[in-house]
């Protein structure tokens, strides 16, 4: 009996993630991703609860800490650098026993898509340019002229997702902004430093963060009040950036200064995906191409996880029957996904306030989280995952024995 296969649009977070725990359902995968190579440009991330779990069952408790950060305070300053408000984050550690951490999304990119590699093919480069559905498979063309004949298709290719635009409609269906938008970018010898601190200066509908990084870079991270389309290219955007912070107090003219060398600049709309399936026959949504959080409701990555997981367990707990298995994951998942957009749209205004007033309340918010039991009351509410995960019949990477992979990883 030949294995399945599946072609999955993304290499991410969500499309290694799928590729590996359908991997472990006996599935032959390939993912193909639009970029040339693993993103390195982004932001960090909040990593933790039951995507955290997730990573550990794929064997990547090591590389998460080798790569990740403990941030030990949150610090909010005002135009000379003083103190507003803030708290210590040891809360975190102690709701999650000692399984929060932060790190670049990219850098949890990698961790998963080399747990993928030893038994996916992969195409960079590339991606789905058309879809054709049959009963029983999908014929997928891809925009070099490449053509596959797979039994599943899985979008996992992001709040812009062209495998949702393809076979559930325009994005404009789909995407819910919330009236901001984001940009990151790193630089090195960056001063001042402070280690493990994530720091914020805020005006009315601007804020501008600091995070300290590996190898003596660091992080800045804009957001800011936006309707409407965003520049195309590195220097349209450096220019908005520019317009829009010129003029800030803090070190806001010495982080405008790096941005001048800066070659490679994430910038994009904060939104939610809100559709009303997560598949289609044999085409299939996962992570953010499905029901995006928000960048600023955090939790993104570890839900793409989660919903891989679920994915590829329900349809081996379906026995392959794939409309079944994605009925299933749907099911497992929807109430779930839509509590964590509904706290993610209460949280995006608390990083960019649009008044003063919104400013300053804000700030007595997070001081108050500087007493512990308030923060444990307050955090923990969305901190812990109230999800109880299936066991599926899957077998870990780490629990199969060695085998040559009939499609070798490929660039």
């Amino acid at each position: 009996m030949r294995a399945k296969t599946a072609l999955i649009a993304g290499a991410g977070v969500a499309g290694p993630a799928t590729a590996y725990w359908l991997n472990a359902a006996g599935w032959r995968t390939t993912i193909v991703e639009r970029a040339a190579a693993p993103r390195t440009e982004g932001y960090v991330i909040d990593f933790w609860g039951l995507g955290y779990d997730i990573a550990e069952r794929m064997g990547l408790s090591g590389g998460l800490e080798a790569v990740g950060y403990h941030v030990r305070e949150l610090k909010v300053v005002g135009d000379h650098g003083q103190r507003l408000a803030g708290f210590g984050t040891s809360v975190f550690e102690e709701l999650t026993g000692g399984r929060y951490i932060t790190l670049a999304r990219n850098d949890l990119s990698r961790l998963l898509l080399d747990a993928a590699a030893p038994t996916t093919e992969l195409i960079f480069g590339d991606e789905i340019g058309a879809l054709s559905q049959n009963l029983d498979s999908v014929d997928v063309e891809l925009v070099s002229g490449r053509r596959r004949h797979v039994d599943l298709v899985v979008g996992a290719d992001g709040l812009h997702s062209q495998v949702r635009h393809l076979a559930f409609g325009p994005e404009e269906r789909f995407e819910k902004p919330l009236g901001y938008a984001v940009a990151a970018f790193d630089s090195g010898g960056y001063r001042p430093r402070e280690e493990d601190v994530y720091v914020m200066y805020g005006r009315p509908g601007r804020m501008l963060g600091r995070f300290t990084l590996h190898e003596d870079r660091s992080l800045f991270l804009f957001v800011f009040t936006f309707q409407g389309d965003l520049p195309i290219g590195v220097g349209a955007q450096k220019s908005l950036l520019k317009e829009l912070y010129q003029g800030g107090s803090w070190e806001t003219d010495m982080v405008l200064d790096r941005l001048e060398d800066v070659e490679e600049l994430y910038l994009d709309r904060v939104s939610q995906i809100v559709a009303s399936d997560w598949s289609r026959g044999r085409i299939a949504l996962v992570g953010d191409a499905a029901f995006c959080v928000s960048l600023l409701g955090g939790q993104g990555s570890a839900l793409a996880i989660i919903a891989a997981y679920v994915l590829a367990g329900e349809i081996a707990r379906a026995n392959g029957d794939v409309a079944e298995g994605l009925a299933q994951y749907e099911r497992q998942l929807r109430h779930y996904i839509t509590t964590k957009q509904t706290g993610a749209r209460r949280l995006a205004g608390a990083f960019a306030p649009r008044t003063r007033l919104g400013l300053w309340f804000r700030n007595q918010v997070l001081r108050s989280l500087a007493i512990p039991g308030l923060a444990r009351l307050f955090v923990g509410r969305e901190i812990i995952d109230r999800l109880a995960l299936p066991e599926y019949p899957l077998v870990a990477a780490h629990d199969r024995l060695p085998s040559t992979p009939d499609n070798s990883p490929r660039s």
